[in-house]
């Protein structure tokens, strides 16, 4: 072999270093394989392999097939050529003299070796550029890229390729039959299963070997009579790939910050999981895990694969109704504005809203009110009127401003388009961009996008919260007492270790969330079905929560110091008159801070008109008796003295019988004085109408 590159002539370590296969392989942070998947459809091919990992029976065929003397000649076999002529001057025989390091030369510059009829001058420059590059190559180095780019079948180019592709197998663990069919398909790469096993028995024939020629066509029929296909070795990051390989479509290794341990527990944790709830009708699950201080991906698990029909579906981007996840937000947003402190009592008890899309009336989960509570019970219990009441105080536009901030981007419509459902997850959440915003609240409200890649940094961060009200709230969603009201002190959110989350459950179960936290990781799972129907019987602690729980201790075996709160704040000892919930110390924004917390039920308050709003629409049912069909307005608070009004009669005791028109209703005081005035509309034919 010579020192110099002859004119013309590419390096080997060249030539290698721009084979690009057609397969990316995603690898975790250690370097570890977690996918692999084909990003060129126009060529198959692995990875390069060297001749040490290709089957030495495979080799040995090759070279009595394609160059009986390659280890003997300098490039080209003059012995060969002049058989080769002699036969065709004799008996008009064609007969093949190309060395392998003259077929290299067609596979390494097609442009100058054009396939089909060559001409003596172009015989002539494949034999100078084989002697050029015999000079410079190893005969090794020339053996093994000849491996590695010649084509074997259809699209299949490559040992490696062809190995996966027809044997599911790698190279170096071919076996003398399977060499001698991929020898002879070399030279016919499209031939048929039954020419090709022909060949192959010729082959073996030749060299006296005692390969069953039955056996080699039946081989031959199994392998080359279907397409063929390369199963993937890697397949536990689907999903993730297509967002890791952004802005990586050239790279064929790509290094992310998943954790291939952790991926692996994660993806088997979602499965047995959806094993143990299929019989409440739950067929999917995703789970996204971040590191809560970098923001850095470590764990990815949009679809477990499974019904087939939805594999593709990626459930950590799809949009799906929030549920409560939104609530904890909702009451950032009031404590940063200082509308309440986490001792403000607060009314769970019914509540209408006129919207105008009809009347709006929230229910909790368990279709039970608790009465007066404080805001921190009512967050860490997720009651549902509380935050609806928060939601009235702190605006529609202004809620939904700060789910944008946070990165939620399933709000696409005017803030009334949404109404007070806001509070209770009517709009639709990404569970990319939920769990980034719950990392959001325990880093104190500083948001920055999350990442992929070892070596990115965020640049971009944001203050979007007040930090000290992002504080109070991860304290709220850490307490275990202040939940024990929904869940009780034994769920599977009470993890051994310091830990903040928050539950969600969809309009008809048809969505199931728990997202969660540390100061070192923030996990979010959610579960329920692709197709959109509904679970049976599972709730965010029954469910997504499990799975959370999971995860979790997985993440802390050596446990979790609790966060500590900013300095900032101020921690008091508060007391309830009357006493709604016990004695306890309470954090408090400086200047908010209370002692007692007094509920101001001796002040007497105005009774107010409840019900029906102002503008309502109610219906006549024409399949009700008309004397059955009455109103019964309703007052808060209720006052014994008030009296009604309706279209300037007194209402009796019994309700008012609904007519259809225009009416206006009116809450008089024991006085006769007006203390409100609504108007509202009865729509719908009486059943005389009806029979017309």
């Amino acid at each position: 072999m010579g020192h110099g590159l002859s004119p013309g002539i590419q390096s080997f370590s060249l030539v290698k270093q721009n084979y690009l296969p057609s397969d990316a392989l995603l690898l975790d942070r250690h370097g570890q394989p977690l996918q692999e998947w084909r990003v060129d459809h126009h060529i198959r091919r692995l990875p390069w392999v060297t001749l040490d990992k290709i089957s030495p029976i495979l080799i040995s065929l090759v070279v009595a097939e394609e160059d009986q003397r390659f280890f003997q000649h300098g490039g080209v076999d003059l012995l060969a050529v002049g058989q080769a002529a002699i036969q065709r001057l004799t008996d008009g025989a064609k007969r093949g003299a190309s060395t392998i390091t003259m077929q290299l030369f067609s596979l390494l510059q097609p442009q100058q070796a054009p396939a089909g009829r060559r001409t003596l001058w172009d015989k002539i420059q494949q034999m100078v550029w084989a002697w050029r590059l015999e000079w410079v190559w190893s005969k090794e180095e020339i053996l093994e890229a000849y491996l590695n780019l010649v084509t074997f079948r259809g699209e299949l180019q490559g040992i490696s390729t062809a190995s996966r592709g027809l044997f599911d197998k790698e190279s170096q663990g071919l076996t003398r039959p399977e060499a001698l069919l991929l020898t002879v398909l070399m030279r016919a790469p499209n031939a048929s299963p039954n020419l090709v096993s022909k060949r192959a028995c010729r082959l073996a024939t030749r060299l006296a070997l005692d390969d069953s020629c039955d056996a080699l066509q039946e081989l031959a029929q199994k392998t080359l009579s279907l397409p063929p296909r390369i199963v993937p070795r890697w397949v536990l990051a689907p999903h993730a790939s297509r967002w890791a390989m952004r802005g990586k479509e050239g790279e064929r290794r790509v290094t992310t910050t998943l954790d291939e341990r952790l991926q692996h527990f994660v993806t088997e944790q979602v499965r047995q999981q959806i094993k143990q709830l299929q019989h409440h009708h739950v067929s999917q699950a995703a789970v996204l895990v971040v590191d809560t201080q970098r923001g850095e991906v470590v764990a990815y698990v949009g679809n477990v694969g499974e019904p087939e029909e939805t594999r593709y579906v990626d459930g950590v981007q799809a949009l799906r109704s929030a549920g409560s996840t939104l609530k904890p937000f909702l009451y950032q947003l009031a404590l940063e504005k200082r509308y309440i402190t986490p001792a403000t009592l607060l009314l769970d008890g019914p509540l209408d809203l006129l919207t105008p899309y009809g009347l709006y009336v929230p229910q909790n989960y368990d279709r039970d009110f608790k009465g007066w509570v404080s805001a921190r019970t009512a967050l860490a219990s997720s009651l549902n009127v509380p935050a609806v009441r928060l939601l009235q105080l702190t605006g529609l536009s202004p809620f939904q401003e700060r789910l944008h901030q946070l990165g939620i981007d399933g709000l696409t419509e005017q803030a009334d388009f949404y109404g007070y459902a806001m509070a209770l997850g009517g709009v639709e959440v990404r569970l990319w961009s939920l769990t980034n915003a719950f990392r959001t609240l325990a880093r104190g409200g500083i948001w920055s996008p999350l990442t992929w890649h070892p070596q990115d940094t965020p640049t971009h961060q944001v203050q979007v919260m007040h930090g000290e009200a992002a504080a109070l709230v991860t304290h709220i969603l850490a307490d275990p007492v202040a939940r024990s009201l929904t869940f009780g002190l034994n769920s599977p959110l009470a993890t051994p270790f310091w830990s903040a989350a928050k539950t969600g459950t969809s309009k008809e179960m048809r969505d199931n969330w728990c997202i969660g936290f540390t100061s070192r990781f923030t996990v979010g799972v959610w579960v329920g079905n692709f197709d959109g129907s509904p679970m049976r019987d599972v709730s965010g602690v029954t469910g997504a929560a499990l799975i959370w729980s999971e995860i979790m201790r997985y993440l802390h075996p050596q446990g979790e110091p609790p966060m500590a709160m900013p300095g900032s704040l101020v921690a008091k000892e508060i007391t309830f008159q009357p006493p709604f919930e016990a004695r306890r110390w309470e954090w408090f924004l400086p200047g908010t801070q209370v002692e007692q917390v007094l509920l101001a039920e001796k002040i007497h308050l105005a009774p107010r008109i409840d019900y029906p709003k102002d503008g309502q629409i109610l219906a006549w049912d024409g399949d009700i008796p008309p004397a059955q069909q009455r109103l019964l307005p309703r007052m808060t608070p209720f006052d014994p003295s008030a009296r009604w009004r309706i279209d300037g009669n007194k209402m009796e005791s019994s309700g008012w019988q609904i007519t259809i028109g225009h009416h206006q209703l009116e809450l008089l005081d024991k006085e006769g004085e007006v203390l409100e005035r609504v108007k509202f509309h009865v729509r719908g034919r009486t059943p005389t109408q009806s029979n017309r």
